[in-house]
């Protein structure tokens, strides 16, 4: 399949998560696995660097729920990710509208793009992703000559960039991973 590379993917997740020492257990004692519960989207134009199609899926989880802790740090509840739609939805979705397996895709870091890989493979859900990934993270730390890799938001700030809308939101975080990227291309 033919690459398309007049626009790059950006990606963000969002994740059940919990305080540390609150991760709950399974039966056999193991930590439970966290669940997306929010894919970030949005397009950046290789020609024009437009930021489009900015959207956030909004997922239910099957195994786990939002905990306070979770709460405040995305702003999403229980009863917004109860509205949501399956993941197997928004993978469809994102496959169809972005064109996903043919585009370059991105994500801050390795989180995003090894939580989705995981959660496809453990759910038998075919991964939407090209294998073409940048990893925005380590290329800003590269080109800024920083002697370590630095989060989304001191990025920004490096950039004297306003962060968007709300941080830990992945419709938001998209738009300003892809405002980076912009940086770096």
């Amino acid at each position: 399949m033919k690459p398309i590379l007049d626009k790059i993917i950006v990606v963000d997740i969002e994740t059940t998560c919990w305080a540390k020492g609150e991760i709950p257990k399974l039966e056999d004692g193991r930590d439970i696995k966290s669940e997306i519960i929010e894919i970030g989207i949005c397009l950046l134009d290789m020609n024009t660097s437009e930021i489009t199609m900015s959207r956030g899926y909004i997922i239910k989880p099957e195994n786990t729920t939002i905990s306070p802790f979770c709460q405040n740090l995305t702003t999403l509840k229980q009863e917004d990710v109860d509205k949501g739609q399956s993941l197997v939805s928004a993978i469809s979705n994102i496959t169809d509208i972005y064109m996903a397996p043919r585009r370059v895709w991105s994500s801050y870091g390795f989180f995003d793009k090894d939580h989705i890989n995981r959660e496809c493979y453990d759910k038998k859900i075919k991964y939407p992703f090209s294998q073409r990934h940048i990893n925005v993270k380590t290329l800003f730390a590269v080109k800024h000559r920083l002697t370590s890799e630095v989060g989304m938001a001191r990025a920004l700030d490096i950039l004297d960039f306003k962060p968007l809308g709300i941080h830990h939101r992945g419709v938001d975080d998209a738009v300003n991973v892809a405002r980076i990227l912009t940086t770096l291309i």
